[in-house]
């Protein structure tokens, strides 16, 4: 029965994780093939924590189920920061170069994003698969037990300090993938300016237009491997970021 508790309620943390995480929250990922990796962690994980029995009334239970799905959800929602600050970065990115109408579906999602808001989610999505990350992302998944055992998490005013923090930090983030867009397009625009005082009779609105577009995605390619540098760096401490969740939540 201990057992049989343990695969429970890591069932319950790690499927509320995937149902909102990256890549596996994805529309088109199959629920049955999340449902089960969840039961394959679960079996994974369970028989590493310490014996446990569960409540012995209904509500009591229905309680602990639902600390460990809230606690699932604070983990997913922490991994999601960056790809936020990606959404934003690309459409940031699709204003400066003019490509932000008209918005494209996201199949991922199926939410309204730019073209560079597209290229630089899926370019998130293959690095974190192709470097291995998911492997990380479960090692740091059971290491959450050993600050926020079965049962003990609880909100904090650290815990919403802290995501508030990580809310503000989207936005640093988005900033500097777009900081190279953004100085073309104000060189561009100083440039077209001048040209428009110089030249009254230049539609300067028209004659900018086109180069805004060709000389913002030629910068947007070239810093690609910039961008994916950062990209990697912001990946490589989702797992710090899950621990880091956990022990505010566990934290008395």
């Amino acid at each position: 029965m201990p057992d049989l508790n343990n695969w429970m309620m890591a069932f319950l943390r790690v499927s509320a994780m995937l149902a909102v995480f990256p890549v596996f929250s994805a529309r088109n990922f199959p629920v049955q093939l999340r449902l089960a990796l969840g039961v394959l962690m679960a079996a994974l994980v369970g028989p590493t924590l310490p014996a446990s029995t569960p409540p012995a009334d209904f509500w009591g239970l229905v309680g602990l189920m639902s600390i460990e799905v809230g606690a699932g959800l604070m983990f997913g929602f922490a991994s999601w920061m960056i790809f936020f600050a990606l959404d934003m970065a690309g459409g940031i990115i699709g204003t400066e170069i003019g490509l932000s109408l008209p918005p494209s579906m996201n199949p991922m999602n199926e939410t309204q994003v730019t073209a560079p808001g597209a290229i630089l989610y899926y370019l998130a999505a293959m690095i974190w698969l192709s470097l291995d990350m998911h492997h990380w992302m479960l090692i740091g998944f059971q290491k959450t037990y050993t600050y926020l055992p079965v049962g003990g998490a609880h909100l904090s005013e650290a815990l919403a300090a802290d995501f508030i923090g990580r809310t503000s930090q989207t936005f640093l983030i988005a900033l500097q993938l777009a900081a190279p867009i953004m100085a073309v397009s104000f060189i561009i625009s100083l440039v077209f300016a001048v040209l428009g005082r110089a030249v009254p009779q230049m539609n300067v609105f028209t004659e900018s237009f086109t180069i805004r577009t060709l000389v913002g995605l030629s910068v947007f390619g070239l810093t690609m491997q910039l961008m994916s540098q950062h990209i990697i760096n912001y990946l490589h401490h989702l797992p710090d970021d899950l621990l880091r969740v956990a022990r505010l939540l566990g934290a008395r």
